[in-house]
């Protein structure tokens, strides 16, 4: 028999091996799962791309007014944002003259800016009126962030 005659009869039984034998579904992972897998529970490239510091209200304050506005907004924040899902930064400048100024930033903007009066007995109220500002302005600015989307001028530049 030459190798010309041989070759059909070949493929013939290659096809017809190569239809017998049972293939593996796509969707079986033929890798073991590792341990990151296991401790996310499957869904472990999404739990490792989240942002570590998700939900954190950053301290920044320096005198003991800034620290009560900042427990007292910390308090009334959980209550508002109970998922953790906005992580704030607090800031103080004190000043003799003028009391202490106080901002709060989310993603590097500034959503809230106040002087606290000198007289402490205020800043409970003002850090109340803080959250509701503060969670508005958080508000629109993710449904900016959504909308706006242009090639030509960055996030910082809107």
């Amino acid at each position: 028999m030459r190798t010309y005659e041989a070759l059909p009869m070949f493929l013939a039984l290659a096809a017809s091996c190569a239809l017998a034998a049972p293939t593996p579904p796509l969707e079986q992972d033929p890798l073991p799962k590792t341990s990151l897998d296991k401790a996310n529970g499957g869904n472990g490239i999404k739990r490792v791309f989240e942002d570590p510091l998700r939900g954190v209200i950053i301290n920044r304050t320096v005198t003991v007014q800034g620290r009560e506005f900042y427990q007292y907004f910390a308090g009334l924040w959980a209550e508002k944002d109970p998922k953790g899902q906005f992580t704030l930064t607090i800031y103080e400048r004190p000043s003799a003259r003028f009391g202490s100024e106080i901002w709060v930033q989310f993603r590097q903007k500034q959503m809230f800016r106040t002087f606290l009066p000198p007289a402490r007995s205020r800043t409970k109220k003002i850090s109340a009126l803080a959250v509701d500002l503060v969670f508005r302005n958080i508000a629109d600015s993710e449904v900016e962030r959504i909308m706006t989307r242009t090639p030509d001028l960055g996030p910082e530049e809107m």
